[in-house]
């Protein structure tokens, strides 16, 4: 199953330290579900976004994702890509980035060719191949429909999708410099928030989380001192804090780690997939690890 991890400590600054595949078993035992895409997404101080990926598979070069990535920035945005859409490439590992934004998605769509006729234009939008970057494009176009309406642009392309298109999940999360948006939905994958005080629950330690499945780890020494907004697939520590998003939930992290969240999908997709009604890469990419 792909990994989401988004967090925020705007505005302050902070660094942070990503492994993107840091699994404790054997180089052997690994070979056979590496994942096939490792991301991750920051703004630098001038607010330009910078995206650093690679379409990491068993039989590809592995250094970018063993070795640390070290940056800073406001926001951050991760993604482990198992693929169920698009081939091993660059342009088909998340996150995106459109018009500013960075975007990371965990789920399947269907009906891509009825995606495409709604695009029309936008779908210039898109570089690659998956579900995930049309699904983008339509949100960047409906945010632009909205005046930069950024949660407008998400609520009306996820109900298109959920009203037209077959559906099995369209958990994601989005970023720019100083806000982060995440939506889960339906209820078929988990996806959590963590709101933070510095120095975490004991009020002096660094932050160190890390997934049970040993695809991400993420190390912050600022964040002894700086207080911050996590969103992750699942729970990273044994923080009694973390949250699970309400199924059809849209949230919101503000530039000042304000957080405010509402359902604004309440009824299940129109036309919802099962693990049975998928293809076999698309199942496989959807099950946990």
């Amino acid at each position: 199953m792909c990994r989401l991890f988004g967090m925020s400590s705007a505005p302050v600054r902070t660094r942070a330290t990503f492994w993107l595949l840091d699994a404790p078993d054997s180089l052997s035992n690994q070979s056979h579900r590496d994942p096939d895409g490792t991301g991750l997404g920051y703004f630098d101080a001038q607010g330009v976004p910078h995206v650093h990926k690679a379409p990491i598979a068993a039989y590809q070069d592995r250094c970018f994702a063993q070795e640390a990535a070290q940056v800073e920035s406001a926001t951050f945005l991760a993604h482990v890509r198992y693929a169920s859409t698009g081939s091993l490439e660059d342009r088909n590992t998340h996150p995106f980035l459109q018009e500013g934004r960075l975007f990371a998605h965990n789920g399947v769509v269907e009906g891509l060719d009825e995606l495409d006729a709604e695009l029309g234009d936008d779908r210039q939008l898109v570089a690659g191949d998956t579900d995930s970057e049309r699904f983008f494009a339509l949100i960047t176009r409906e945010t632009r429909a909205h005046g930069g309406d950024v949660a407008a642009g998400i609520e009306h392309a996820a109900r298109w999708i959920a009203r037209h298109l077959p559906v099995y999940a369209l958990n994601i999360v989005l970023a720019t410099r100083d806000e982060l948006w995440a939506l889960r939905y339906p209820d078929t994958h988990e996806l959590y928030v963590l709101d933070r005080d510095a120095g975490g629950r004991h009020g002096d330690r660094h932050l160190d989380h890390s997934g049970t499945g040993g695809r991400m780890r993420v190390h912050s020494q600022d964040l002894a001192d700086t207080p911050a907004v996590v969103i992750a697939s699942e729970r990273m520590d044994d923080n009694p804090r973390w949250r699970l998003l309400e199924p059809g939930e849209l949230l919101h992290v503000g530039p000042r780690l304000d957080i405010t969240g509402r359902v604004i999908l309440r009824d299940p997709p129109a036309h919802r997939l099962t693990l049975d009604d998928l293809r076999p890469e698309a199942a496989a990419s959807q099950k946990a690890v």
